[in-house]
């Protein structure tokens, strides 16, 4: 029997998926888009994902504790897939999907890859991301959404 490890929102966006996949492939923009209210900044990295391996550094905060995090691209398929994982080896992948109407974008907590999956699952990960990740898909459509 093999277990479920991943957790994923998916929205429709009003966009094509090149304009989409340019503001996920952006480092300085994480921040902006972040759902989650955990990612404060970019503190290295390119100005856009180009690759697997391409690296980047972010400025965190949970629960009112600063860190530092850096991750790598670990999946990448220009304007339709990009994946990124830390130390800790669990991902967040961006999937884009040209539909009627948009860009069907789904973002998935996967953390079949960690190294230690089950303290990911203590801790309540796979429980609280659906709706940070759906705050984020919020966000990401209210770029292309006219005010």
């Amino acid at each position: 029997m093999m277990i479920q490890q991943q957790v994923a929102v998916s929205r429709v966006i009003a966009a094509s998926p090149e304009a989409i996949f340019q503001i996920i492939a952006s480092p300085a923009m994480h921040p902006v888009i972040d759902g989650s209210g955990t990612v404060q900044g970019e503190r290295f990295g390119p100005d856009k994902l180009t690759g697997i391996g391409d690296s980047f550094g972010m400025r965190m905060k949970v629960a009112g504790i600063p860190y530092r995090m850096k991750s790598s691209v670990k999946e990448y398929e220009a304007n339709r897939r990009i994946a990124w994982a830390h130390f800790f080896g669990h991902r967040w992948r961006y999937e884009l999907e040209p539909v009627e109407g948009g860009t069907r974008v789904t973002e998935t907590f996967d953390w079949s890859t960690a190294r230690s999956p089950k303290s990911i699952e203590l801790m309540g990960y796979p429980k609280q991301h659906p709706a940070n990740m759906t705050a984020t898909l919020e966000r990401l459509d209210a770029h292309f959404t006219p005010s």
